[in-house]
């Protein structure tokens, strides 16, 4: 496929905004793995290959297990996550699929249960940021496959 648009060229002060959003999120105090696990389902269910390449090669870098990122389209069906990790990933699919029934009180109360409403704002905010960057990189049409993960981070 060709790249349609690099919105870096295009518009960099919008690419720059997604950039400080990225950075606020990734800032935010959450836990590294948990963010990893919203954006690589985020990505699944928008089918952005992009950022599915890219996030399951960080949440590998970061120590994630490859059996915990091959089942998290499964993820209701085994396991291998922790309440509070099913809770937001029930959110992630919920509000990356808003258009279709919205966020229900179940989905947001089980969240609620589970992480304060600062906490539940971060979650919330990189739900939001994964979604942006899956739709800018479906649009974009970038190249899959070239991407190198980060330096690993300290998981959690």
């Amino acid at each position: 496929m060709k790249t349609r648009i690099d919105l870096g060229k295009a518009w960099p002060e919008a690419k720059n905004a997604l950039f400080a959003l990225d950075a606020l999120v990734a800032d935010s105090g959450l836990d590294h793995t948990l963010l990893e696990l919203i954006k690589i389902r985020a990505s699944q269910l928008n089918q952005c290959a992009f950022c599915l390449d890219m996030h399951t090669k960080d949440a590998r870098a970061a120590g994630e297990t490859e059996q915990r990122i091959y089942a998290l389209n499964a993820w209701r069906d085994t396991p291998f996550y922790t309440d509070e990790e099913r809770a937001v990933l029930a959110l992630t699919e919920e509000i990356t699929l808003i258009a279709d029934e919205g966020v229900s009180d179940e989905a947001w109360d089980e969240a609620a249960k589970h992480f304060d409403e600062a906490t539940l704002g971060r979650i919330v905010t990189a739900i939001i940021a994964i979604n942006a960057w899956n739709r800018l990189g479906i649009t974009q049409r970038r190249p899959v496959g070239g991407y190198k993960a980060k330096a690993p981070a300290a998981v959690g």
